[in-house]
């Protein structure tokens, strides 16, 4: 599991499961929505801070089209997905309650990295 400080910074917090499968690599990210608030200040006002987003799908496809990974985002708005090396597609799926989705988002996994990738995602809440 991994912790996505205030800092933004990503930090291992504990290992549990199944061994990741030879030369795989871990993709993590936070999934928001914005904007909270219908008028942006300068500074930004910390209560206008995109929102967690728990229960969203994203899908990831391999080069050719098929599903190769499916996750729902936990409390907090984080996801972990674990592939291996290639080039991939994930597709958010819409959100009951918020207006846009965001389009699909190129992945490419290089090879095993003990650093996790960092892909967040945003939806729209459509406030304007």
């Amino acid at each position: 599991m991994y912790y996505v400080g205030p800092d933004r910074i990503v930090r291992l917090v504990r290992e549990s499961g199944d061994e990741l499968p030879e030369g795989s690599s871990v993709v993590v990210g936070l999934v928001t929505a914005g904007p909270v608030c219908p008028v942006e200040r300068d500074p930004p006002d910390p209560a206008c801070a995109p929102r967690a987003v728990e229960g969203a799908v994203l899908v990831v496809t391999d080069s050719t089209g098929r599903e190769v990974a499916r996750v729902r985002s936990a409390a907090g708005g984080r996801y972990e997905i674990r592939l291996q090396p290639g080039a991939y597609e994930m597709t958010p799926q819409p959100v009951e309650g918020l207006m846009g989705t965001p389009g699909p988002i190129p992945l490419r996994v290089t090879g095993p990295s003990e650093v996790p990738q960092r892909v967040d995602v945003g939806y729209d809440t459509g406030i304007r």
